[in-house]
């Protein structure tokens, strides 16, 4: 018992410096942490999680070809025209294109492009920017699990695929898809009265006496008179393509092609389809490499690979080497009352900031305390809390961007913009996908 405890401690301190530190250090104090646990402990290390490495590295790569290519600011400038079409409904629509943006390119960074004109938007129709910027950068963040492109769907698909009873891609969308949206709509619907109006905040109209302030409040922020190269909309088509065949083999397995009398696995079909995607965008639209490696999607895209590989790595280490002390002290709370699990995802996703870091360090450990593969997806949305702190890129931009500075973290740091918002969305979202999960499985 002494030893769990003190490799616990050894665990969540490496977490603790690898999230302080940031970045690629997450893997490396990770990869620090399984030396330590072999070595001193004389633990057998766990195998490491290549297959979901190997996902997140094809996404990635074809998703940074769709942004090199000029795809991505296409499906940004469509987004724009739908809000400017309709000002008045900011508030739901760009928290609603947020998500859906992520939900097609399988990342929350595409969300950064957007930010500028969602505050531009508001600002001209005199809606307190707060209301629309605050749930866009949540939503931005709740559209990756929904997303059949993202690290974090694609972690949970791997992760399971060796149990008895694994849940496919079909099951991971039929899912997550309606209740994320439905927890989006929910925090946006909260989110459309709060505050007092732009130009009524009286803090607002003290800064609007400043010249510099109000020349900065004045100024129009577009992305419509972006030129985009000639074939973004041709590499938009090609990477849908390759979503959607990744849909159509999940949906229909008996399309794989049989290896030793068994279908091609699903996690190797996302691989190949995906690099096939970026590849036919890359012919097409004459894309040079080296741009695609030093693109700001390909860039994070790494980040979260090495950050997995060695969190990952050393977390299936300890859970592997104390399953039977884990299992004996809480299995039966768990399956008394698997909700319980949601609230330790949520708690580690607070903290280590990324929704596929977050499922490669729990999924193995609620599969070892008897939580079935289905049951686990009924809580896949509780796997964001990155919001809490608000100290999230997206969260950060979204006060930067925001001219009139209603978006904003409080004098207690946790009253930020993000918090309501943020527990709104995850919360119901979360519930919706529970009650699904009982009606599907």
């Amino acid at each position: 018992m002494l030893t769990f405890w003190v490799e616990f401690a050894l665990v969540l301190t490496a977490i603790l410096i690898g999230i302080r530190r940031g970045g690629v250090a997450l893997g490396m104090i990770g990869g620090l942490g399984v030396a330590v646990l072999t070595f001193v402990f004389r633990e057998t290390p766990a195998e490491p999680p290549i297959t979901v490495m190997l996902i997140i590295l094809a996404v990635v790569t074809a998703s940074a070809t769709l942004q090199v290519a000029g795809g991505l600011d296409f499906l940004v400038q469509q987004a724009e025209r739908l809000m400017r079409r309709h000002p008045q409904q900011i508030t739901l629509l760009a928290p609603l294109s947020t998500f859906l943006l992520t939900m097609c390119v399988g990342t929350g960074h595409a969300v950064y492009s957007l930010l500028p004109v969602i505050a531009d938007v508001s600002l001209k129709t005199r809606i307190r920017p707060e209301r629309p910027m605050a749930i866009s950068s949540v939503a931005s963040q709740m559209g990756i699990t929904a997303s059949p492109a993202a690290a974090a769907v694609t972690t949970l698909l791997a992760l399971t695929s060796k149990s008895a009873s694994p849940v496919t891609l079909g099951q991971i969308l039929a899912v997550t898809i309606p209740a994320g949206l439905i927890g989006v709509v929910a925090a946006a619907a909260w989110s459309m009265r709060r505050g007092v109006e732009l130009y009524r905040d009286p803090e607002f109209l003290e800064r609007m006496k400043d010249p510099d302030f109000k020349a900065a409040i004045e100024k129009s922020v577009t992305t419509l008179d972006k030129t985009l190269p000639r074939m973004a909309k041709l590499s938009v088509v090609l990477f849908f393509s390759g979503i959607l065949g990744i849909v159509l083999l999940a949906l229909n397995p008996h399309w794989l092609p049989l290896s030793k009398g068994q279908p091609v696995p699903m996690t190797t079909a996302v691989q190949f389809v995906m690099l096939s995607a970026g590849a036919f965008i890359l012919f097409a639209a004459n894309t040079k490499a080296a741009a695609i490696a030093r693109s700001e999607v390909f860039t994070a895209g790494m980040i979260a690979v090495v950050s997995i590989f060695g969190i990952a790595w050393m977390s299936d280490t300890f859970v592997n080497a104390n399953q039977r002390f884990l299992v004996a002290h809480i299995k039966t709370m768990v399956e008394y009352a698997p909700w319980t699990f949601a609230l330790a995802m949520f708690a580690v996703s607070a903290f280590v900031k990324s929704q596929a870091a977050t499922l490669t360090i729990m999924v193995p450990f609620g599969l070892a305390l008897g939580l079935s593969p289905h049951q686990l997806l009924s809580i896949m949305p509780s796997c964001y809390a990155y919001f809490f702190f608000a100290f999230y890129p997206s969260d950060l931009a979204a006060i930067n961007m925001d001219r009139s500075g209603t978006t904003h973290i409080g004098k207690y740091l946790l009253n930020h913009s993000f918090m309501i918002p943020g527990l709104i969305g995850v919360v119901v979202s979360t519930l919706v996908a529970y009650g699904l999960a009982q009606v599907y499985f």
